[in-house]
């Protein structure tokens, strides 16, 4: 820390009064840098949210006069409170399309309105219930099995370490971890499946069944199976034997769109107020490539509720009702079973009223959703053109299927709770802690990015549990215990269920079907912090260096200026340093590989966040260069630990002082500190991929 100040000159000159307190400055900052940075990283104080008040419900019923007048007192304001360009919507009930509705417009520069009939929206993951359902075609002819490893059928040669079956990759249990690259290609580009399954696969990171985790990669694969057990082109089947036999002839998986339809894409936008997007290639076509229009959708979604106006059966009643039917139990995922579990394809979204089924899907701009009561033969399809600021889009969906059901298919009463007060409050400090979601990254640098920011569940009024924005929501929601270890949202339909160890301690929560948290473990909890700590104090050092070169340039010049032109050189006044001792000229050189460890480090770190950040913006796949001359410098700054030994050792033995030394050993603690947490968060490690 500021060692550097007395490099020039022997201890009997060093002017006490400008560098000592220069070098306790750099140390206080550095430790006060260090204490803010761990606070940043605590959660705060948990605030309850307000819970939700249900809307009422309608007196006249579902009836295509009443849903349309709830639309139209409702969306146009919503949208433009929201910032968002357009939407489209479809209700079906009773075995017919009961309405389907554009609001607001499809090309803002052009005024283009939205057309439920004929405005194409795109429909990002809900186009996995079409994967879904190519591939139950292929079970009901006896082609595939559910239960069969899907090597058999692919061919990929992916060498997993346990066999996949098509109903893991269904139910999200397959245990892949996420990947982000070529998630979108670039515009114009067809996309290949095969090779963005066999290129750089994601790791298998859980034994399958066992543990959801939402996976893109997992429903590409389903659809290669498609592909390679039909011979056809996964675009070209889908379109044949699941689209135009449902009557659906406005929708397509091309990329890019055919030219019949491209005229009737609507356009993309970040808010309303921004340019259009450009049309977004899904890497992977089966996962999310799905264009589609309103109308089209009401047709699909009376498919799926056994009521097909018209044209081919698509799939068989026994087929339909298995689709939509739990399909692992608690043999594979143990207590997690008490819980929403998946269908093969559909999301249960039961709430307190009557079964419900359904998926999502959201591309950067697009924000979907279709959600089916079964059990009432009704359905209702939403999608929006727009994001929003702070994606309002997001949370206007969610309004909007709320709305819905609390109007036409409302709960029969509130949920009571079955546990005491006192198990209510003992679980309720066990669930709260630091999570992250199994839904991400676990064999690669990018694991890092859920431990920046961990998801804080925390207790709130005794005994209730708060999730933090980004879990099942973009609002924080506030549940309570309802049996023991399952909890309901306040006010709302969400559940999520808790699994333990033999000793009372969490596991496993989940949540969506597909979706489980984990808790964050003492090292990845530290790492973070200990990065950030570290590179804090190497910073500092540099710019304690950096000031006293600046200090020393500046205290020269002024004693040249007062010694005048005619002081000789070898006068008693002259800046001239004495020559160094050999112990001295032995410290140049620890000093500066620290210095150069140090800014590597500090480049490093702000190298990673412009690298997951980039990767995030699902922009293009990112160059691999610019990782590794990011990762080159990491582990310079990881190799700062050596230089920093050496430097301790060197400035002992030289004699340069107490605090030198001890500005060293603070170094060497901070190069640790880097280096540690560098290797737990696998900056280091040779596999790049994404």
């Amino acid at each position: 820390m500021g060692t550097s100040l007395r490099r020039t000159e022997p201890p009997h000159r060093e002017p006490r009064h400008t560098t000592r307190p220069l070098r306790r400055t750099a140390v206080a900052l550095a430790g006060a840098a260090l204490v803010a940075t761990l606070t940043a990283c605590a959660g705060g104080a948990a605030t309850a949210p307000e819970p939700r008040t249900p809307q009422p419900a309608s007196t006249a019923g579902l009836t295509k006069a009443d849903v349309d007048a709830w639309l139209d007192d409702t969306l146009p304001d919503a949208l433009a409170e929201a910032k968002v360009a357009g939407a489209t919507v479809s209700v079906v009930h009773d075995g017919e399309m009961l309405t389907a509705r554009g609001f607001g417009v499809a090309d803002v520069a052009a005024g283009t309105p939205v057309d439920p009939d004929g405005t194409l929206f795109r429909l990002g993951s809900l186009s996995k219930m079409f994967t879904a359902t190519a591939v139950m075609q292929l079970v009901e002819d006896g082609q595939v099995d559910l239960d069969t490893d899907v090597e058999q059928y692919t061919q990929l040669g992916l060498d997993l370490d346990h066999p996949v079956t098509l109903r893991h990759l269904l139910t999200h249990t397959s245990g892949f971890e996420e990947r982000l690259s070529g998630m979108f290609g670039a515009p114009g580009q067809a996309p290949d499946l095969r090779a963005s399954l066999v290129i750089d696969p994601p790791e298998q990171v859980f034994e399958p069944g066992t543990t959801p985790a939402y996976s893109n990669y997992g429903n590409a694969l389903a659809g290669y199976v498609v592909e390679a057990v039909s011979g056809q082109r996964f675009e070209e089947y889908v379109a044949e034997h699941v689209l135009a036999p449902a009557g659906m002839s406005s929708s397509t998986f091309e990329q890019p769109l055919p030219e019949d339809l491209a005229g009737q894409m609507s356009q993309g936008y970040a808010t309303s107020d921004d340019p259009p997007s450009d049309f977004e290639v899904v890497g992977q076509p089966p996962a999310g490539a799905l264009s589609a229009t309103a109308t089209d959708m009401a047709r699909f979604m009376l498919v799926h509720l056994g009521r097909q106006a018209d044209g081919d059966d698509v799939l068989s009643d026994a087929t339909r009702r298995l689709m939509q039917e739990p399909a692992l139990d608690a043999d594979s995922l143990g207590a997690l079973a008490a819980g929403p579990r998946m269908g093969l394809g559909w999301f249960d979204e039961t709430g307190r009223g009557p079964r419900a089924v359904g998926h999502g899907g959201d591309t950067n701009v697009f924000h979907t959703h279709l959600r089916l009561w079964p059990d009432e033969g009704t359905g209702l399809f939403v999608s929006f053109n727009s994001t929003g600021p702070g994606q309002s889009a997001y949370a206007l969906r969610d309004e909007v299927l709320a709305a819905f059901t609390d109007r036409y298919l409302p709960a029969d009463g509130p949920t009571t709770s079955e546990v005491d007060d006192a198990t209510r409050a003992a679980h309720a400090e066990v669930v709260a802690g630091s999570y992250r979601s199994n839904r991400g990254f676990h064999s690669t640098f990018m694991s890092a990015v859920s431990l920046v920011r961990p998801l804080q569940l925390q207790v709130v009024d005794g005994d209730r549990v708060l999730l933090p924005p980004g879990v099942t929501s973009v609002h924080p929601l506030l549940y309570e215990e309802i049996e023991p270890w399952v909890y309901q949202e306040v006010g709302g339909d969400r559940r999520f269920v808790v699994e333990t160890d033999d000793e009372g301690r969490v596991e496993l929560i989940g949540h969506d079907s597909a979706m489980t948290l984990v808790p964050v473990s003492a090292t990845g909890s530290a790492a973070v912090p200990a990065l950030l700590g570290g590179v804090v104090v190497l910073l500092l050092g540099l710019l304690a260096w950096s000031a006293g070169a600046v200090v020393r340039k500046v205290r020269g010049r002024t004693v040249r200026d007062s010694a005048g032109p005619g002081t000789s050189p070898a006068s008693p006044s002259s800046t001239s340093p004495s020559p160094a001792s050999p112990s001295r000229a032995r410290l140049r050189l620890p000093r500066a590989l620290t210095r150069v460890a140090s800014a590597s480090a500090v480049l490093a770190v702000a190298g990673w966040a412009f690298v997951a950040m980039s990767i995030m913006q699902l922009e293009g796949d990112f160059p691999t260069s610019v990782i590794r001359v990011v990762q080159v410098l990491t582990w310079i700054g990881v190799l700062g630990l050596l230089a920093a030994v050496w430097r301790l050792v060197a400035e002992s033995r030289a004699g340069t002082g107490p605090l030198r030394v001890a500005g060293a050993g603070v170094l060497l603690v901070a190069f640790a500190a880097v280096s540690w947490s560098a290797n737990e968060l696998l900056l280091t490690s040779p596999n790049i991929t994404y």
